[in-house]
């Protein structure tokens, strides 16, 4: 199971100024997003002791999903394309990964653990898989795996690395989205949108999420909310294109590296879906 230390890591390690700046601006509100499943799975536990910064604490509260998931795979080498156990699996990872995400007790800031993101990426492993065995995968599962998507963005390290977890959450939530359309999903969608470059999409689900708000305050600060998360998602993609020009440009010089992705901390902070259900 997961190893290794606290290592905290975010997109961009960009130390010059306001792309820095920029860069904690426009992850803040998928940080947020990033933490939707710890209540959908974990449910109301204390949250500083779930986000507890010392290790051995968040291991052991880890273990027992560890263990469930040892069980699970033994399970599924008898039958290893069995959709419940696939999907029974995605969550332990998930539930392990969550308890293993940390806070800096000075800054309140929350970031990822080597531990974590290797408890999310085998998560996304077993969704893949579940995704394929499943006639028709279940919108709970993907609605703890889309933040876990999100998680792995944000820890990504080169640029198709972070567009291909984005394009995951995308379509995880667009599945939760279409089985259950609410203010929460609905939004949530957009929002991935948005950060994805899929600007006509988001729009789309923008549109049908004000069809379903009737009062005019709220419509009016949801197109506020909006056009701001559209602003940000213009500027992502603006960024993954300037370091994706920056490592080609390295590459024509022989140095290679200079379009990668690392930060030492992860800004925003995690909460639940940003307008609610």
């Amino acid at each position: 199971m997961a190893q290794g230390g606290n290592e905290h890591r975010m997109l961009f390690d960009l130390q010059r100024g306001r792309r820095r700046t920029a860069v904690k601006v426009v992850y803040a509100i998928l940080a947020v997003l990033m933490g939707f499943s710890l209540f959908l799975v974990v449910g109301p536990l204390n949250i500083g002791e779930l986000f507890n910064s010392s290790g051995s604490s968040s291991t052991d509260a880890a273990q027992p999903y560890e263990e469930q998931a040892e069980r699970l795979e033994v399970k599924l080498k008898r039958d290893p394309e069995n959709p419940d156990l696939l999907g029974a699996l995605t969550r332990a990872h998930i539930n392990a990964g969550n308890t293993l995400v940390v806070i800096n007790p000075e800054t309140g800031e929350r970031g990822s653990t080597r531990q974590s993101r290797q408890e999310y990426e085998e998560a996304v492993e077993a969704w893949s898989r579940y995704v394929k065995a499943a006639d028709k995968p279940s919108p709970n599962v993907a609605q703890v795996v889309a933040p876990a998507f999100v998680a792995l963005t944000l820890a990504s390290k080169t640029v198709p690395e972070a567009k291909r977890n984005l394009r995951e959450a995308v379509a995880a939530q667009q599945m939760v989205a279409e089985a259950r359309p609410s203010r929460g999903s609905i939004s949530t969608l957009a929002i991935y949108q948005y950060f994805n470059g899929e600007t006509k999409a988001a729009e789309k689900a923008e549109k049908e999420l004000l069809g379903l708000t009737h009062a005019k305050f709220e419509r009016e600060e949801l197109e506020k909310q909006f056009e701001s998360t559209s602003q940000q998602g213009a500027q992502q993609q603006a960024l993954y294109k300037r370091a994706e020009k920056e490592e080609e440009q390295a590459a024509k010089a022989g140095g290679g590296g200079a379009g990668s992705l690392s930060s030492p901390s992860l800004g925003g902070s995690l909460g639940g879906s940003a307008f609610g259900e």
